[in-house]
């Protein structure tokens, strides 16, 4: 390719000239292509340590000029006809151009400004602007990795780094590339090449370590090895870099969803040296990530930047050093130290941001004003300037929908005093539906309707009159109550006014100043009626409702009414939701349950509905109003506990794991004895899942329902721990795994809330796991203080580090889980063995995961369906399968391959949606590697019918299957109403009896299968005639299709001269009533006379197609009736001449006879059972169809390489080798 021209110091320095005019020289890197020696293999070695360009370009063309001792480097070429077509370019445009000139300096502008144009118009007509973003370094990088490794254009490169990959103890210096979808390696070191690439989807685990035999290394770990990987420059940069492409892996795995990159990525200003779009785009993504967590945002909010400074806390009397963060929708603040402070400021809440003076005291202020007259006062900021820009651009997109009637930006004014050197961003208008301090009385007004709209509001399922729509079902079941005086109530009122007072001291709603001391208040309890707007502030849910006002209603209209698997697990589980409370005990409580879980499961049908979601959701009906419940629902499902809810409870599961890997930690000596019984993984699922709530009293569990909005997962870990260590004695003395159970079960059911006004709800397990003695109650407040005792070391980033780990742990064994049920359910169905079924699923779901991120002719998250059996899941369409039949097929017809593969998948497609299932793939295979000679041939037979000859072929097949099915209900019309009933009787009986013969197995014989016409026995004879190029006994095989091929012609002429006898016998109007009603009539004979010409007209495309040489058309009748002479020059013909000879001469002297012959040949056919009878004749092909074929060599052969070493001689041509994964 043309490069910018760039000065070389020394030309003959490692490269040697092999062509040269008076200005330009072509020169090719020492030590590639032929010869090099040892300075060749030094040159390599050398190329790859150092990264060298000359790698992947070994050929580049010079400058030169006369005077000058500098040479410019002007194109480089992969490949010796690349570079040439640029070196002829040059002598036939530019060298006599630049002969005429007289000055040096001339010809190398001239020259120089030539080839700079060349490459400005080639980029300009490039298709794609985004490579331009990355550097000339990092895109010769990716060439690099592309040429190496055999990847298509589609793979992209993130990053690139020089490490060391051990193999045994030997270190081997290369480069490390991790691409989206894998990680590759690649080391030449004097002669000795490696090459590494493993797909990310195939890690298991990835840990970084420091071991004295591998120091600071990072270990990738897959079902079969283990890989190290060692000096790095940074290997912090590059472990985090390989967690995050782990993890898309990971969620392809999951949700089939393929890696897209953030289009709206802003362009960075210059170029970054060695560093993609990509790169850029994954960091921000982790930014963004960890931005959402700590402040408990939505998925759509990205966050714009951030910087430190410090911040005033009026409560404090203090500045309190942190940073700030700017997203499109909000401004927080975060302390250095943990839960000093932690502030979050909408965006649609800010009505003033203005510079305040600025002092030796308190430099670069920044005052941001909010509607509900909170001032927040920000120093010591950098940039203000730029600061205060952002945060008015920001204001001024902020949508219209989250403010009401008016836009509080329609107005922006800025005004300048110049004593005090300070500019305002003030919002006018204020908004009238605006945030209020308390979300519940603010929900609690329903919007102002006309009395006519009354009755349209009551045919609606949601509207704002419903009970629930304005309070919670705790609250209408206590609305009546007389007002309690006792001590409980008293000391409930008393945590009501501390509330109070905390809210007077640091704000009230979601700009409330979030503190050690608001932690306090949450672990001592927070009152019933405080708890629902509470659980919407810390849980980021009165957000995300704010800015969506109308979309639950909307929602709930949209799903009501409509049937799914969802909806009718919702109503299987209604009543099973506390049924212990009388608020879920009649149709109120009940309708609201389904409303929410309803709207839901419509909102994310990727969940849809999952058990234990109906108990969550209807302790979050109690506090709250419905349209609340179900914003907190989607926080807990899309946020605070990500993938618990799915078909297969995947966060669950990892949680699951991260416990048991903080048992070990903290409690290992009760690890070690829980993991024999077997206890961890049983119990720990239903506390994550149910947050308690299915394994301890109401009041109780629902103060760690508190805890949990506020500190997150990390609060279940540290009460699952403590239980664990309050009965470590117990456990220990355990003997099996239902004593354990039955100890954990009492201790949990007599956690109790001493504190709480609402009379005792029973416990529905608490009768199952009483024993004789009474159990002590542990009081639920002392339980939560000593978990922060004893365990409140726990980070959360250590737990998000552990979640990986077990991530990619727990989603590896749900793959092989899959595949071990995959492999039971084929047993029964094919012929191989268990170890051979594993690969093949293995090679099968990769050839589908690859078109994830390799594109093919259909989405793969459209042929990925979680719903059907783990055999039905992966799909793949014509273009892998054609890939995996030419590499697995024991049938090897060369250049028909493509032609063959075709058939067979239209075959086993069975539904015609283009796609195959691997249940349908092992059929096909397993029938031509384990089927006896009857089988294979009838599937070689069936190859060559439709629907798999041709795709057009397919719809006369689909109205066979019509006439049949329309077969059984014709009967006697329906003349009046009871006879409609009786119709219906029929049909119902009938679907039953149809659905009762499709659960049959059905065994196909050999008489089912339709006659063959000519056209398609061509093709058969084209098939046959490929098969055998690559056989010992190919002459004799050669032979033996050539006499049964003669014979077969023979054998359907009788047939057609039969078939014709009988016909003229036959009266004209039961001609083509027999033609229908006959179970072996051929297709020629359905078509009629009229058709011929179309059939002929086939015949000769066949031939055409096969390259078959057609007679003369001047061909007699009395020739074509010599079938004797026919059938004796096929086998002199098969002794005589050259293979590829005898297919060609055979078929044409019998096809073309046939077609020339008369009008008729339309007629001619024959069965399946004169095709086995006429092979069994012929012992060579007897052998070749009972022979029994090794598919171990095929699968060994399709796999991917995934490590190469070989030892390269100095005097070969060394080409990089390309290895595809």
């Amino acid at each position: 390719m043309w490069i910018h021209p760039e000065e070389v110091l020394l030309a003959g320095a490692l490269w040697v000239s092999e062509r040269a005019n008076p200005f330009f020289v072509l020169q090719r890197r020492r030590g590639h292509g032929r010869g090099g020696g040892l300075s060749g293999l030094l040159v390599g070695t050398l190329d790859v340590v150092l990264d060298s360009s000359a790698r992947v370009a070994p050929y580049r063309i010079l400058l030169q000029t006369a005077d000058s001792q500098i040479y410019w480097n002007i194109a480089c070429g992969s490949s010796r006809k690349e570079i040439t077509e640029h070196w002829d370019w040059l002598e036939a445009n530019l060298l006599q151009t630049i002969s005429i000139f007289d000055n040096d300096e001339d010809i190398t502008t001239f020259v120089k400004g030539k080839i700079s144009g060349i490459i400005a118009e080639e980029n300009r007509l490039k298709p794609g602007e985004e490579h331009e973003e990355d550097s000339g370094k990092f895109r010769e990088a990716e060439l690099k990795m592309r040429k190496l490794f055999g990847m298509p254009e589609e793979e992209k490169l993130v990053n690139y780094y020089s490490c060391s990959y051990w193999k045994g103890r030997v270190p081997r210096q290369g480069w490390l590339y991790l691409s989206v979808n894998h990680l590759c390696f690649y080391s030449f070191l004097l002669g000795k090449e490696v090459t590494l690439v493993v797909p990310w989807t195939e890690v298991t685990r990835l840990e970084k370590n420091a071991t004295l035999l591998f120091p600071e290394s990072v270990r990738v770990s897959t079902r079969d090895t283990e890989h190290f990987f060692s000096m790095f420059l940074n290997i912090n940069d590059t472990f985090k870099l390989m967690e995050q492409l782990a993890n898309i892996a990971m969620r392809q795995l999951l949700d089939n969803e393929a890696f897209a990159a953030d289009l709206s990525l802003p362009k960075p200003s210059k170029t970054l040296k060695n560093v993609s779009a990509l790169k850029r785009d994954l960091d921000a993504r982790a930014k963004n990530e960890r931005y959402r967590a700590m402040f408990r945002l939505t998925q759509e909010e990205r966050l714009d930047g951030h910087t430190d400074c410090t911040l005033w806390t009026p409560f404090a009397k203090m500045h309190v050093v942190g940073q700030l963060f700017i997203s499109n929708n909000y401004i927080c603040f975060s302390s250095k130290e943990e839960d000093l402070c932690q502030l979050i400021i909408p965006l649609r809440e800010v009505s003033i941001v203005e510079k305040a003076d600025s002092s030796s005291v308190l430099p670069c202020p920044v005052s941001i004003s909010t509607k509900n007259k909170m001032n927040f006062l920000f120093a010591n900021l950098k940039d203000r300037d730029f600061l205060v820009q952002r945060i008015s651009d920001f204001l001024q997109r902020t949508p219209d929908s989250s403010w009401g009637d008016t836009n509080p930006l329609s107005q922006i004014s800025q005004s300048v005093c110049p004593s005090q050197a300070r500019t305002m961003v003030q919002l006018l208008s204020q908004s009238p539906h605006g945030f209020c301090s308390c979300p519940q009385a603010s929900s609690s007004v329903p919007p102002s309707s006309s009395p006519g709209s009354e009755s349209v509001q009551k045919a609606r399922h949601y509207h704002p009159g419903l009970p629930t729509a304005i309070q919670g079902l705790l609250q209408l079941y206590h609305r009546d109550d007389p007002e309690d005086l006792g001590p409980k109530a008293m000391r409930e009122k008393m945590k009501e006014e501390s509330w109070n007072i905390h809210f007077l001291e640091f704000g009230r709603g979601v700009c409330m100043y979030r503190t050690s001391r608001t932690r306090e208040l949450v672990l001592n309890g927070i009152p019933e009626r405080l708890r629902g707007e509470l659980w919407l502030l810390f849980s980021g849910a009165q957000n995300e409702m704010a800015t969506h006002p109308g979309y639950y209603g909307e929602l709930v209209e949209q799903a009501m009414g409509l049937c799914s698997l969802a909806t009718e697990e919702i109503e299987r589980d209604l009543h099973r939701s506390m049924p212990e409370h009388r608020a879920f005990q009649n149709e109120m409580g009940i309708a609201a349950l389904r409303r929410v879980l309803t709207a839901y499961a419509h909102r994310n049908p990727g969940i849809g509905y999952c058990q234990a979601m109906n108990i969550v959701t209807s302790v979050l009906l109690l506090y709250c109003t419905e349209e609340e419940a179900f914003w907190l629902l989607v926080a807990l499902c899309e946020r605070m506990l990500p993938d618990y809810y799915n078909t297969r409870v995947v966060g669950a599961l990892v949680d699951q794991g991260v416990f048991e890997e903080l048992t070990r930690s903290f409690l290992p000596l009760l690890y070690e004895h829980m993991q024999e019984l077997g206890v961890i993984s049983t119990i720990s699922l239903s506390w994550f899942l149910t947050l308690f709530l299915s394994v301890m009293p109401f009041d109780s569990a629902v103060l760690l329902v508190d805890c949990f909005f506020y500190e997150g997962i990390k609060v279940i870990f540290l009460v699952a721990l403590a239980v664990l260590h309050d009965n470590m004695d117990a456990l220990l003395s355990c003997s099996d795994e239902g004593e354990a159970m039955t100890i954990l079960g009492r201790y949990l059911d007599n956690v109790v809330n001493k504190q709480t006004v609402a009379p005792p709800i029973p416990h529905p397990h608490a009768q199952l796991t009483s024993g004789d003695e009474p159990t002590p109650e542990i009081d639920v407040f002392d339980l939560i203080k000593s978990s922060y005792e004893k365990f409140g070391s726990l980070r959360s980033d250590v737990i998000e580090q552990m979640r990986f780990k077990q991530r990619l742990k727990v989603i590896q064994s749900l793959e092989d889980t899959a595949k071990r049920s995959v492999v039971r359910a084929m047993m029964t169905e094919s012929a191989f063995s268990i170890e051979e079924l594993e690969e093949l699923y293995c090679l099968f779901k990769s050839k589908h995961m690859t078109s994830c991120y390799w594109g093919s002719s259909s989405s793969a998250a459209e042929r990925h369906d979680p719903s059907l059996p783990y055999l039905e899941q992966y799909r793949i369409d014509l273009l892998q399968f054609r890939q995996l039949f030419v590499s697995l097929a024991p049938w090897v017809c060369g250049g028909h391959n493509p032609t063959l593969s075709a058939r067979l998948f239209r075959l086993l497609d069975q539904n015609q949606d283009g796609l195959v299932n691997f249940k349908e793939f092992i059929t096909g295979l397993s029938g031509m590697y384990h089927g006896d000679m009857t089988e294979k041939l009838k599937l070689l037979y069936k190859l060559h019918l439709p629907p798999a000859l041709c795709p057009e072929e397919a719809e006369s097949a689909l109205e066979a299957t019509q006439f049949f099915t329309e077969e059984e209900p014709r009967g006697e019309e329906p003349k009046d109403g009871d006879s409609e009933e009786k119709k219906e009787v029929k049909d119902y009986r009938y679907y039953l009896r149809m659905w009762a013969k499709e659960k049959e197995t059905k065994r196909e014989t050999i008489k089912d299968l339709p006659r063959m016409n000519q056209e398609q026995f061509i093709e058969l004879c084209k098939t046959l005639y490929n098969m055998f190029s690559e056989e010992a006994l190919e002459q004799q095989l050669y032979h033996a299709i050539a006499t049964v091929a003669s014979l077969l012609l023979r054998i359907g002429e009788v047939g057609k001269k039969f078939n014709n006898g009988t016909k003229k016998r036959e009266t004209t109007p039961q001609t083509s009533l027999s033609a229908q009603t006959s179970p072996h009539s051929p297709q020629g004979e359905e078509e009629g006379p009229g058709h011929g010409a179309s059939g002929e007209s086939e015949v000769c495309q066949a031939l055409a197609d096969a390259q078959l040489e057609v007679v003369a058309p001047q061909m007699s009748d009395e020739e074509t009736k010599d079938d004797a002479s026919v059938s004796s020059y096929s086998v002199v013909s098969a002794g005589s001449l050259q293979c590829e000879d005898i297919a060609e001469d055979t078929v044409l002297i019998r096809g073309g006879e046939q077609r020339q012959g008369s009008v008729l040949d339309t007629d001619w056919s024959i069965t399946f059972e004169q095709v086995l009878a006429s092979m069994l004749t012929e012992p060579p092909l007897v052998d070749y169809f009972e022979r029994k074929r090794d598919i171990q060599a095929k699968m060994a052969a399709c796999k991917a390489q995934r490590v190469v070493e070989r030892q390269i001689s100095s005097s070969s041509d060394h080409e990089l080798t390309r290895h595809s994964t």
